[in-house]
């Protein structure tokens, strides 16, 4: 099916916005393998791992916690797809009300996590229940980075990005992985993105900020994105994948 061609958003402040998501991914994740159990909420590859360890026994994952996590991404891209697809029928900014949905889900999550201690082997009902708050929002995100389309951006892996940050470097010398169009430096942010992200979430979980503190923190970045979003007169809706 043949879409309208779209603005170039590599040149647009959109990228940085959605640098700054990439980085509250590590964020998140931070809480969710220091926290919340050997579980992730954003980068499901590592959950379908975990699923098939925990259900032959090996392993510190739980098969509870990891096929909630599955479960509820799902349900959040699910949730995505149907409310931005929507709101772009009816030309309405879908992105910033994706994003301020995304930042209510995590502070709901940050308040469901209020007075919770790190998970001491199996996770507790609560700790579960946090998971899929934040495996819905992060479903929602993965729909949301898609949608809008943002070379290398998105915000939820670097697997691709790093691939495409090596062979299309000088080194790599790659043109069909962007060798010579100067992508290079967009994709090595992407990746200090999230690293600087996990080193953020793990040092602050370090200094003992509870998985709260951490989690609204998060869910202000993204509200602040939407923010920046709303008030960007350069940008206009993403073109439909």
């Amino acid at each position: 099916m043949e879409t309208k061609p779209g603005p170039d958003l590599t040149s647009t402040p959109l990228t940085s916005l959605m640098e700054a998501l990439t980085l509250t991914t590590g964020m998140v994740e931070a809480v969710s393998l220091l926290a919340l159990g050997s579980v992730f909420t954003a980068m499901q590859t590592g959950n379908v791992l975990f699923f098939g360890f925990a259900l032959v026994g090996e392993g510190s994952a739980s098969a509870v916690a990891t096929s909630v996590s599955l479960g509820s991404f799902a349900a959040g891209a699910l949730l995505g797809a149907r409310l931005e697809s929507a709101m772009e029928a009816r030309k309405r900014r879908w992105l910033v009300l994706a994003l301020i949905m995304e930042s209510a889900l995590l502070a709901v999550a940050a308040f469901t996590a209020w007075g919770l201690v790190r998970a001491d082997g199996a996770p507790s009902a609560r700790h579960i229940a946090v998971v899929a708050l934040v495996a819905l929002a992060m479903g929602m995100r993965n729909v949301t980075a898609m949608r809008a389309h943002v070379p290398d951006l998105p915000t939820t892996l670097v697997t691709r990005t790093i691939t495409a940050l090596v062979s299309g470097s000088s080194l790599g010398h790659d043109t069909a992985l962007g060798y010579g169009s100067g992508a290079s430096a967009r994709r090595g942010v992407a990746v200090l993105a999230m690293f600087t992200g996990g080193i953020l979430g793990a040092w602050l979980l370090h200094l003992h900020w509870s998985p709260t503190g951490v989690l609204l923190l998060v869910a202000a970045v993204v509200l602040a994105v939407a923010a920046a979003v709303a008030t960007t007169s350069r940008h206009r809706p993403p073109p439909t994948m």
